[in-house]
C-alpha cells in the first residue's frame, strides 16, 4: 500500500503548465511534454472532489507497460517514466513527479476519442436498448447486457473539455474532421491494438470489454499518445466472475459509476463527496488490475 499523500493538483513554478485535464496536468518543456497523472478521478466527465491515493502511479505504470507491449503495432510518444532522466528543469519537483509522470514527445493530438468495444456495456448497452444500434452501427437483435459482440466495433467520440460531455460520432463524421485516409488508419490500428491487448489480458483472467485510445501526429507519423489501457480508459472484468445479463464486477471505475448512479447524483457539477469506503474500494480495483496485468504491487 502506497504511503505518500495523494496529489490532487500540481503546481510547479518555472514549468509551463500547458493544460489541466480531468486527471492529468501537462507541462510544456519546449520539444517535449511532461504528463503528470494526479490522483483525481472523474466519472460521467465530471471530476470528483476526493482523490484516490496512488491512482496516478497505477495509471502511469500501466500506460508504460502497454505502450512498450504494443509498439510493434504503432509507434508511441513515450520517452521515459524514470524521473532521474527528466530534463534538469524538472529536478526541483522530483519527489512529486516520481512514479506518476510520463516524459513524452510532442504530437498534434487528433480531436477524437477512439473507442473499441468488444462487449455491450455502459453507454453502448444503453444505446442498444433504445435503438438496436451502438453509435449508429447496426447490432444483431436480441443481445443482453455485457454480451460479447460478434466482432469488435469502433465507436469514436468527441473530446470533451473540462465540465463537458463526450459526444458519440459516426465514423463518417470522424473522417470529415480528420480526413478519410487518417481516419481509416486510426480505425484499423485501434482495433488491432484492442485485439492484441484482449488476448494478453485474457491469458491473465481479465476480459477487456472496451477501451479508449488517443492518437497524434508527429513528424508526419501517426502515433499512440496519452494513457493506454488503464482502468480510467477501459472496462476490465474478472473472467471467472463474468455473467452476461447484468453489469459485471470490474477492475475499473464502473464501481464508482454504479455508486454515483445509486446515490441519486444528476451527473452535473458539483460532484458529491465520496465516502472513504468508496475511495478505498475503487483504489483496490485499480491496484488489482495492475497486479494481474503487470505483476506489480503499489
Amino acid at each position: 500500500m502506497i504511503e505518500t499523500p495523494p496529489i490532487f493538483e500540481t503546481n510547479f513554478p518555472g514549468l509551463n503548465l500547458l493544460s489541466r485535464g480531468k486527471v492529468r496536468d501537462i507541462y510544456d518543456l519546449g520539444n517535449s511534454l511532461l504528463i503528470v497523472a494526479t490522483d483525481r478521478i472523474s466519472a460521467f466527465d465530471v471530476v470528483m472532489p476526493d482523490p484516490v491515493p496512488g491512482k496516478g502511479m497505477i495509471l502511469t505504470l500501466l500506460s508504460e507497460f502497454w505502450l512498450n507491449y504494443l509498439n510493434d503495432i504503432i509507434a508511441n510518444h513515450l520517452i521515459s517514466i524514470d524521473s532521474s532522466r527528466f530534463p534538469e528543469v524538472c529536478r526541483p519537483y522530483a519527489s512529486q513527479l516520481k512514479g506518476r509522470t510520463m516524459w513524452v514527445k510532442k504530437a498534434k493530438v487528433l480531436p477524437v476519442e477512439c473507442i473499441v468495444r468488444g462487449y455491450l456495456a455502459g453507454s453502448g448497452w444503453e444505446d442498444y436498448q433504445k435503438s438496436g444500434r451502438v453509435s449508429g452501427i447496426d447490432i444483431a437483435p436480441g443481445l443482453i447486457e455485457a454480451q460479447k459482440l460478434p466482432e469488435p466495433i469502433f465507436t469514436p467520440s468527441t473530446k470533451a473539455q473540462m465540465g463537458e460531455h463526450d459526444e458519440s460520432i459516426s465514423f463518417e463524421r470522424m473522417s470529415e474532421a480528420i480526413g478519410p485516409e487518417i481516419a481509416g488508419k486510426v480505425k484499423q490500428t485501434a482495433i488491432a491494438l484492442y485485439l492484441k491487448a484482449f488476448e494478453y489480458a485474457g491469458e491473465r483472467g481479465i476480459i477487456l470489454a472496451d477501451t479508449k485510445f488517443e492518437f497524434g501526429i508527429a513528424d508526419g507519423q501517426l502515433m499512440l499518445v496519452d494513457e493506454v489501457l488503464t482502468p480510467d480508459s477501459s472496462r476490465f472484468w474478472p473472467a471467472d466472475r463474468y455473467r452476461p445479463g447484468s453489469s459485471p464486477e470490474s477492475f475499473d471505475k464502473q464501481f464508482l459509476r454504479d455508486y454515483l448512479k445509486s446515490s441519486g447524483w444528476k451527473k452535473t457539477e458539483p460532484a458529491p463527496g465520496l465516502p472513504e469506503e468508496i475511495v478505498r474500494k475503487t483504489r483496490a480495483r485499480y491496484a488489482e488490475a495492475l497486479k494481474r496485468l503487470c505483476g506489480k504491487d503499489i
